[in-house]
């Protein structure tokens, strides 16, 4: 088997990710390199001129192992092979390479709280209850009454217990039926994991998106979940019109062990230089998982939260949730603050955001504290596609149609070519999904002039990585004035005011009284706007600031 080293820099740079820029490539919907229709590692490669220009540092690749794709690739049959819907080992192993020659650092998504049903492991488990592999998921007896043994529930819908006449037995699934939870309790579980990882870390990828880092160890006395009762908003975790909302998540998930694991992660981890760790954390107290998560610099490097990708999106709010990650987060935690991803509509629709609105959000997101994460055509500006019942692939829109429609509407075909079939992602007669008639006036081709927001984006990636304070600066949030999010990063004595209003009407902010402008970053400033001594900001309409102090 052959394998490439890591990215050169890793060593030297054990830190770079602190300010990169990550994108999230879904691979089924990135780019279709063999014409069946659905997106493949080698599109990826195909892509990555795109991406090096486009100015990222990293990119995260959603799971393309091998998998029954019930869920798309998070329910993992064979967590050290591709599954052949994607291409081969060489594949990755031509991508990894030359993602590392376009000065790009490859981030590879792990499922490793459940596994497929269809994996060899899961077969051999529910065969007997005395197989060496009988304890390696979450197994229990029925009540005495044949119901489940607890009241948890399943994200996707229903008991989060599924009956095996085999073992005559429920086992536990925090998701679909056909996704049981390992468990963790079990030394040999997290053997395996490990050697799975080292798989990955000895070809030479450059850090790991950990998938809902938090749902690894379950509560071993099983114990019942408190009410919640109907949310009056969405929690960060599921719709409100879903009954995983209405409990508080006290035993199922975010188990003091979890943190542990996440420990015994990071020592293993560090034989590595510069491998980057990001978790994916649904909590009912999202801030206070990202902290835990983070501080001590023993566990993970950052969070990916669902804290920013609901459907509240004004400027006080906003300004809220960061400030609330900064009050409480420790000196060394990091976020990866993201607006979109591939389980939430997308921004433009969810946010009703026009291409101003896009713009400002857009550089918020790259002047806040952190690590921006953009998913694949935030920087199209796409908006969500409306797809019909029966064009649905997603099981858990399928489930809860029609008042949650799943996640298939943010994961349709990226549109490169507006004149040609599928906008460029394939040459197939059908993609796996349609792409939306909405997105092929939004195409990259369309986009490769001065002024729209593919080139917005380009500008802004290019002229951060000049700014110092942007990257690894820090961050006092300023007060709260109408719906504008102000804040200033600070690097070895450099400052840097970052002020955004974020919503539609004009508004009026006026500077601490310790705070003045000198002058406008060379940052793109959607346009000038009217500072008055130095204090009074005039901020039109969804217009921001980048200046220095």
């Amino acid at each position: 088997m052959q394998h490439f080293l890591q990215h050169p820099q890793n060593t030297q740079n054990p830190q770079w990710w602190r300010g990169a820029v990550i994108y999230q490539i879904y691979p089924r919907s990135f780019q279709d390199a063999n014409g069946d229709g659905i997106g493949d590692l080698q599109g990826v490669i195909q892509r990555l001129p795109y991406l090096k220009k486009l100015g990222v540092d990293a990119i995260w690749l959603s799971p393309f192992f091998k998998s029954p794709m019930k869920d798309f690739g998070y329910d993992v049959s064979d967590y050290c092979d591709v599954d052949p819907m994607f291409g081969t080992l060489a594949d990755f192993d031509a991508l990894l390479e030359q993602a590392h020659q376009n000065g790009l650092r490859v981030v590879i998504d792990q499922v490793l709280s459940h596994t497929a049903d269809a994996h060899p492991w899961f077969t051999e488990s529910r065969s007997n209850k005395t197989n060496p592999k009988a304890d390696w998921y979450v197994w229990a007896d029925a009540k005495g009454d044949g119901t489940p043994p607890n009241n948890w529930l399943s994200i996707f819908g229903g008991s989060a217990w599924q009956w095996d006449t085999g073992r005559e037995q429920y086992y536990m699934h925090n998701f679909l039926t056909s996704q049981p939870d390992l468990n963790f309790h079990c030394p040999q579980v997290l053997d395996a994991l490990f050697d799975a990882l080292k798989f990955w870390l000895d070809k030479g990828v450059d850090g790991f998106r950990l998938d809902t880092a938090n749902f690894y160890v379950h509560d071993k006395q099983l114990r019942n979940n408190p009410p919640r009762g109907r949310p009056t908003a969405e929690n960060g975790t599921a719709p409100v019109s879903n009954p995983y909302s209405w409990q508080y998540h006290q035993y199922d998930k975010s188990q003091p062990e979890n943190i542990a694991f996440v420990r015994r992660l990071r020592t293993f981890l560090n034989q590595y230089p510069g491998i980057m760790t990001v978790g994916e954390l649904g909590d009912d107290d999202q801030v206070g998982a990202m902290v835990a998560y983070t501080e001590g610099g023993d566990k993970l490097n950052m969070t990916y939260t669902f804290k920013l990708l609901g459907e509240v999106n004004a400027g006080a709010w906003l300004r809220g949730a960061i400030d609330e990650f900064e009050q409480r987060a420790a000196p060394e935690s990091w976020a990866s603050w993201s607006l979109a991803n591939h389980d939430v509509p997308r921004l433009a629709t969810r946010w009703q955001a026009n291409d101003a609105a896009l713009r400002a959000y857009a550089s918020m997101q790259l002047c806040v504290r952190g690590s921006p994460c953009l998913y694949q055509g935030d920087e199209l500006g796409l908006p969500e596609a409306e797809l019909t019942f029966e064009q649905l692939q997603d099981p858990y829109g399928i489930t809860m149609w029609p008042a949650f429609k799943g996640r298939d509407g943010c994961r349709t075909p990226m549109p490169w070519v507006k004149s040609q079939p599928n906008a460029g992602f394939s040459s197939a007669a059908q993609a796996w999904l349609p792409v939306a008639q909405t997105h092929y006036d939004l195409a990259v081709d369309q986009q490769e002039h001065d002024g729209s927001l593919l080139s917005f984006y380009r500008t802004s990636l290019a002229k951060r990585k000049a700014l110092a304070p942007l990257l690894t600066g820090s961050m006092h949030i300023l007060p709260e004035q109408h719906n504008v999010f102000a804040f200033v990063r600070e690097l070895d004595g450099k400052r840097l005011l970052c002020a955004f209003n974020l919503s539609n009407q004009a508004v009026q902010y006026t500077l601490e009284s310790n705070i003045n402008i000198t002058s406008l970053a060379d940052y793109p400033q959607n346009s000038l706007p009217e500072v008055r001594n130095q204090k009074d900001l005039d901020l039109a309409p969804w217009q921001y600031v980048v200046a220095w102090l």
